[in-house]
């Protein structure tokens, strides 16, 4: 729905809610006009319900007035001395049209000096309640979401278990642009697992379904930061998404804001040139510097003539590397018992036994409730995902004899963007250069070109596009040219090896931009193994994502102030009761 559809469509409410209402303005002592006139009337209504005139602008904020609409039919009919609970749910289950026998039907009295304390407990709890989902929401859906990091394409800046604080207000938060939804969720609602807003999924019916028809433009408040390079950002996937995040179906075609959620570090804003070379980020020609914050890790193979341990490994906590186990006899009920931590099995050539398993291993308790007797093995080389500190640290232990970076070769396709081999034979540690179009910005477009640029005029910019042969057609007419209608960004993990991003399925537009990570307030190692298994990482609870230098918990800080304040709001409470 565009801007003017918009306009319609909240006049066509304005009237249904002036032929609702104003013969109850009347009642009131106001005049039957005040009922017609945009915002005048619902700031003259918040004056009849005795209630503050800032509520109007609640009734304006998507998913906001979802829930502030009904409390307002139930003040309404509250003003005129319908108290009974099923007047209550009268109003909120026809969509507040109760309202309209209440005018033309009901001889009502307007209640001028209304109490609006709640007459029972119930009432004063169910009010509570509904004024923390209201503020909640608020805070939610415009200033601060919580979020959790659930993969490792981040680490080890930012951790698998991290639970995060993410700005909205910094880059200006994105408007919902879907509508009908529910509050203070995604794209599925918890426990029932289904989708947590109405629109249309399928891509063959998207662009007309009625319920797409509610969807707002894209809008974005104002910010007082722009995304730029080395900023760790929150957005919408750009790709067709799951239906449920991690759960392994077809993917669909989403609304944006209800599009699965990345955290990625940008390296690339509009108008740069970028190229990955060797696995460096390149821009414009210069190696991009990273923050200090940034742990960036690589695939290395580690030699050493004594053999690599797995203990080594864990001491300099390294991840993503295989350990095997040999044992000369296994039954079915040990194999059985091993299948939660083993990767797979294999029959050596001397008849025995080899278990591959994650770096974890298979844990010592385990080993000797099933009495085993396993060996694992310590081989010559192996490959495994290190930081430059990781790196170091190794080099400098005299039992190995080297440490060398694993890359993808120059020209060798890796199933990189935009997937067209024969004209981009692009890898992971080998890309481009690729130009990130900025709003206003025009490019040539032909037969090579298009590749790059497709989704970004097809999918995002809402444009037909063809080719035929050596020629490309955009919206029916032949094009060498394309001029670019929003920024767009460049965004990847920090574990380069292991992190599915811009370089899989290409640019991140900017009206896909979510926020800024700003604090972390909980971390814990163990978080995909279940709840019981959780430990907490104590050095990074409290801490901020950005700035330089090492990371300061200000837990310590924040348990002194929580203590300070019960011991002031105890000898207040006290001296009160005296008094």
């Amino acid at each position: 729905m565009n801007g003017t559809q918009w306009i319609i469509f909240i006049l066509i409410v304005q009237i249904i809610h002036f032929l609702g209402t104003w013969k109850l303005y009347i009642k009131a002592g106001r005049k039957a006009w005040e009922a017609a006139i945009p915002i005048y009337n619902g700031i003259v209504l918040m004056k009849i319900i005795n209630r503050p005139w800032w509520w109007v602008l609640l009734l304006f904020l998507p998913i906001i007035n979802l829930l502030m609409f009904p409390v307002v039919w139930v003040e309404t009919i509250r003003s005129f001395g319908k108290n009974k609970l099923w007047d209550t749910w009268l109003v909120i289950l026809t969509l507040g049209f109760y309202i309209y026998y209440i005018n033309y039907f009901e001889d009502v009295k307007y209640i001028e000096d209304r109490s609006l304390k709640p007459k029972t407990g119930l009432g004063e709890w169910v009010s509570s309640i509904v004024f923390a989902i209201v503020a909640a929401t608020f805070v939610h859906t415009y200033f601060i979401q919580p979020y959790v990091i659930p993969t490792g394409s981040l680490e080890r800046t930012l951790r698998i278990g991290d639970f995060l604080f993410v700005s909205k207000f910094h880059y200006g938060a994105r408007v919902p642009m879907t509508t009908l939804a529910a509050p203070m969720v995604h794209d599925t609602l918890p426990v029932l697992k289904s989708r947590s807003y109405i629109a249309d999924v399928n891509p063959e019916t998207y662009k007309s379904s009625w319920k797409n028809k509610l969807q707002l433009p894209y809008l974005r408040l104002p910010g007082f930061n722009t995304v730029k390079k080395n900023d760790i950002v929150v957005f919408s996937l750009p790709s067709d998404t799951l239906y449920q995040f991690f759960k392994a179906e077809k993917a669909v075609k989403k609304p944006i804001d209800k599009k699965s959620n990345y955290v990625k570090r940008c390296v690339g804003t509009p108008g740069d040139s970028l190229a990955v070379i060797d696995g460096f980020v390149h821009i414009n020609g210069k190696k991009l510097q990273l923050s200090d914050r940034a742990k960036v890790m690589y695939d290395y193979t580690i030699y050493s003539q004594k053999g690599v341990s797995s203990r080594l490994l864990a001491q300099v906590d390294a991840s993503d590397y295989y350990r095997k186990y040999i044992t000369s006899n296994l039954d079915q009920n040990q194999y059985n018992a091993l299948a939660p931590f083993v990767l797979g099995a294999n029959r050596t050539d001397d008849g025995k036994i080899e278990l591959v398993t994650e770096e974890k291993g298979i844990p010592t308790d385990v080993i000797r409730q099933l009495r085993l007797s396993l060996t694992e093995e310590k081989p010559r080389s192996r490959i495994a995902n290190l930081t430059d500190e990781m790196v170091t640290e190794l080099r400098n232990n005299k039992s190995i004899d080297s440490v060398v970076r694993t890359n993808e070769k120059k020209g060798v396709y890796g199933g990189a963007y935009p997937q067209k081999p024969n004209l981009y034979p692009w890898n992971n540690d080998n890309f481009g250069p690729i130009y990130i179009p900025e709003a206003g910005a025009t490019v040539e477009i032909n037969s090579k070109t298009i590749p790059l640029y497709k989704k970004i005029i097809r999918d995002y910019e809402n444009n037909e596009v063809q080719v035929k042969g050596q020629k490309v057609y955009i919206n029916g007419q032949e094009s060498n040219s394309y001029t670019f209608q929003q920024d767009y960004y460049w965004m990847m993990g920090d574990n380069r090896d292991h992190s599915e991003d811009a370089r899989t399925w290409g640019y991140v537009p900017a009206d896909h931009i979510v926020g800024k990570p700003v604090f972390l307030w909980m971390s814990f190692d163990n978080f995909d193994e279940g709840l019981s298994n959780w430990r907490p990482r104590w050095e990074r609870i409290f801490t901020t994502v950005g700035g330089s230098g090492k990371p300061v918990s200000y837990l310590i800080y924040f348990l002194i102030a929580l203590g300070a304040w019960f011991v002031f709001d105890f000898f207040r409470k006290r001296k009160k009761k005296a008094e």
